[in-house]
């Protein structure tokens, strides 16, 4: 049986006590639904009718994060053009998952989706990414598309750290987390 497809209402709703979830959560993790309710403007019983229980939001968000991952692969355009850009595009649509991905990667617990062990589309088109850009000779010789993960990740995490703790903006933050991955790893 498949289910109906969301109205726009329901969506706006869904999408705002998750956002107000990272929000929230982000910043305490033992932060109420009645705090997300009231942060996403809605009552408490809104968000028990989405999410019973907390580890269903908790869910739901690894699970949006994943999908927005897939489609911000996508919209990066990783097959067009040289592999350096492809990268520098990913990386800049990565970083507006700031928020969510610190809130996962600093709670591990909440990723407790398969989902994240199983390497997605976007993991393969990394991967294709990076060994066009060995093959063209646009990387260095001691790149494997497994350390071009590694600091990808790593210096993402270095520069949503970098807004948060130092209060540096979002652009001067993303401007450096680009210039020291592109850096890292051509030739």
């Amino acid at each position: 049986m498949s289910l109906a497809p969301e109205s726009n209402t329901r969506s706006r709703t869904r999408r705002a006590i998750l956002d107000a979830a990272v929000s929230l959560l982000s910043k305490d993790a033992t932060a109420s639904l009645s705090d997300i309710a009231a942060e996403a403007g809605v009552g408490r019983t809104t968000v028990h009718r989405y999410f019973p229980e907390r580890a269903d939001l908790l869910k739901a968000i690894s699970t949006d994060a994943l999908e927005q991952i897939e489609t911000m692969s996508t919209r990066a355009r990783l097959d067009e053009g040289p592999a350096i850009d492809g990268l520098r595009r990913l990386c800049q649509e990565y970083f507006e998952l700031g928020e969510v991905l610190n809130l996962l990667f600093n709670n591990p617990q909440l990723i407790t989706n398969e989902e994240w062990t199983n390497p997605t589309e976007a993991d393969h088109a990394l991967d294709d990414l990076v060994k066009r850009g060995l093959a063209d000779g646009e990387f260095a010789d001691h790149v494997t598309p497994q350390w071009a993960v590694h600091v990808l990740w790593s210096l993402l995490y270095a520069g949503w750290s970098h807004v948060e703790q130092d209060g540096v903006s979002k652009h001067e933050a993303l401007t450096r987390t680009i210039a020291t991955l592109t850096n890292a790893l051509k030739r």
